[in-house]
């Protein structure tokens, strides 16, 4: 009987393991390249020709390799390296990245070394490594960046090294309370103008070590192509004129004002005096051919309205004028009628030479007085 229970017991532990594995596999479906170490999970995704992260990682890896790949680091792969929480050390060198996004890292407050190098990145925003407040490598040699606002690595209060060889960058500005051992330069077309004095600045108040301090030259302009950037002459009162006037356009401003204040002063000899100090009158130029052009529109807009206004009048004035016309000759054509016709009566010889002027002064009595109306006779009474 003990040789049963035995075998039972082990039997029993048997499936017990096979079921704790099989949970395992279920809960982590790992079918990266994974190994773990004392307090290392590592996890080898090189050269495999992926197009975005896998999601069947241990969710414990501190290590990830994700080089000689064709991510581009979506949302959909930046939440998946979010999720990476005890990771302190990722690589995702060579690959096809093109912008650095704001929190791309965003999680990842454990990493110490990030790689980015060789890949297509042209943009990094200012916010893309939030939260990374212990990192302390940072390589981004390799890209195509050609600028970096000086904000972009305040959140990085432990970083150490800073790689940027082989970029577009022409000038850079670095905030003084940046603390670095050692950056990397070269390779750049750095122009060792005004733009660049800010870094020559720091590079040499501060003990951080330029690499390849050499080859880290100018390349315009053509007379300081062999000057280190460190070392290369540029005036700072210069460029603290320049800085100064970019700063504070207000400033500028007001000094042109003051300018040409002054000049209008000069050809002006009437000025009014304030209380803030002096305002010179504006010359009156050629305004006053435009103070003429402006009256005489108002003038032969008034004379239209005017016209306008008075023609209806003017209007009834000739057509009452006709008016009386027309009852003239209608008098003078009843004068003739009436002639015509007492010389063909036959009493008109008989009677004397006063008698037609009776007749004509009677008739006439009969001739209705000037109403205003015109009288039409072919219209029976």
């Amino acid at each position: 009987m003990l040789p049963l229970r035995s075998n039972r017991k082990a039997r029993n532990m048997k499936f017990s393991w096979f079921v704790i594995w099989a949970g395992t596999l279920f809960f982590n479906p790992v079918t990266a390249d994974c190994n773990s170490a004392a307090q290392t999970v590592t996890c080898e995704e090189s050269g495999k020709n992926l197009s975005s992260i896998s999601t069947k990682l241990f969710q414990n890896v501190t290590k990830l390799s994700l080089k000689n790949n064709n991510i581009t680091l979506k949302d959909s792969e930046k939440e998946i390296l979010q999720s990476l929480i005890n990771l302190t050390e990722l690589y995702i060198n060579e690959n096809l990245i093109t912008i650095l996004y704001n929190n791309s890292f965003y999680n990842l407050s454990k990493l110490l070394l990030l790689d980015i190098s060789n890949n297509q990145i042209s943009t990094v925003h200012k916010a893309a490594f939030a939260r990374l407040n212990n990192l302390s490598v940072l390589n981004l040699s390799c890209n195509k960046i050609s600028q970096l606002g000086s904000d972009v690595f305040m959140s990085l209060k432990s970083l150490t090294i800073l790689n940027l060889q082989r970029n577009f960058l022409n000038s850079l500005s670095i905030k003084s309370s940046f603390k670095l051992t050692k950056i990397v330069l070269a390779g750049n077309p750095w122009t060792c103008s005004c733009d660049l004095l800010d870094l020559q600045t720091w590079l040499t108040a501060s003990n951080v070590t330029m690499e390849n301090e050499s080859n880290t030259t100018c390349t315009f302009p053509a007379t300081k192509e062999k000057f280190s950037i460190k070392m290369a002459p540029i005036k700072i009162a210069d460029c603290k004129t320049a800085k100064s006037s970019s700063e504070n356009p207000e400033t500028s401003t007001s000094a042109i004002k003051l300018k040409s204040s002054a000049l209008l002063t000069t050809l002006t000899p009437n000025n009014i005096t304030e209380n803030n100090g002096t305002h010179a009158e504006l010359p009156l130029g050629k305004s006053w051919t435009f103070l003429a052009g402006v009256l005489g529109f108002v003038l032969g807009t008034t004379l239209l309205i005017f016209t306008a206004v008075k023609c209806p009048t003017w209007y009834h004035y000739v057509i009452s004028y006709r008016h009386r016309r027309l009852q003239e000759n209608n008098s003078e054509m009843f004068e003739q009628e009436f002639s015509a016709d007492a010389s063909s009566s036959p009493t008109a010889s008989s009677t004397s030479n006063e008698d037609p002027i009776v007749i004509f002064e009677k008739i006439h009595k009969f001739v209705p007085e000037e109403d205003g109306y015109i009288e039409d006779k072919y219209i029976d009474s």
